[in-house]
């Protein structure tokens, strides 16, 4: 029987566990589920790496993880199988079987993330779990020049929820952009701004911080010059407010 390194991509509706990582305060976290489903299904012990750790209550719907097992099935019968015993609120997209130095975190080259936020007088029903629902006036124009003062190489101290980082908070953002969406649904609808961060890597919390900041700006609280001071303090307490969880998601990842 050979080992094989297999490659996935999952989309997981995040509300009701705590993170991507598993912990040893809770076993209610998306990769501690994954490695307790195959360490059982293959009947040995299986480790998960996921591309990178998305906060409790966040979703994805294109998180990238990789695991080596001894198996002689195919990855389309491993995926199959994953999707039997899974639960409702996780799937897995594809698979293949990829090179064994392959590992979805290191070979990672950049993220896609989309906050979602429903501007609307009606509220989202049915997607409540995966918008914030903000029915204010947003300056979008002022949001969007905002933004471009955050596109490059900076230290995003400022914007990293780890007031104990030891590391370099250096990131690279290659793209922020911000689109009004209008959809309907029963004869009402639905208008909606989507935040999509593009970059080669994210602080802890770093893009609801983002995001809660530039919503600052679309409220006026905040102009949007202020970014390059806000980048200058390398102080959490000079950025904006953290955006809630549930608006945030994984959209997909680059190698």
């Amino acid at each position: 029987m050979s080992s094989k390194n297999v490659r996935i991509t999952l989309q997981y509706e995040g509300s009701r566990y705590d993170g991507w990582q598993k912990q040893g305060n809770t076993d209610n976290t998306i990769q501690g589920r994954l490695e307790e489903m195959l360490s059982k299904l293959f009947e040995q012990t299986i480790e998960v790496n996921g591309s990178g750790r998305t906060d409790a209550g966040v979703h994805a719907v294109g998180q990238v993880a990789s695991f080596h097992v001894n198996t002689v099935l195919g990855p389309g019968k491993i995926m199959d199988m994953m999707n039997r015993y899974l639960p409702k609120d996780i799937a897995v997209t594809d698979a293949e079987i990829v090179d064994a130095r392959f590992h979805a975190r290191l070979n990672a080259r950049a993220k896609t993330y989309v906050y979602r936020v429903s501007t609307g007088f009606v509220r989202p029903v049915f997607e409540r779990r995966e918008v914030l629902y903000l029915p204010e006036s947003l300056d979008v124009e002022a949001m969007r020049k905002a933004a471009e003062a955050l596109v490059g190489e900076h230290d995003f101290t400022s914007f990293c929820g780890n007031r104990h980082m030891k590391k370099s908070c250096v990131r690279t953002i290659t793209g922020i952009t911000i689109d009004e969406v209008t959809t309907s649904l029963g004869g009402a609808e639905y208008e909606e701004l989507r935040f999509s961060f593009t970059g080669n890597g994210f602080l802890q919390n770093m893009v609801r911080i983002l995001v809660g900041t530039l919503l600052e700006v679309g409220e006026g609280k905040r102009k949007p010059s202020e970014m390059e001071g806000i980048l200058a303090a390398k102080d959490r307490e000079s950025a904006g407010t953290m955006a809630p969880a549930h608006g945030l998601t994984l959209w997909s990842v680059e190698y």
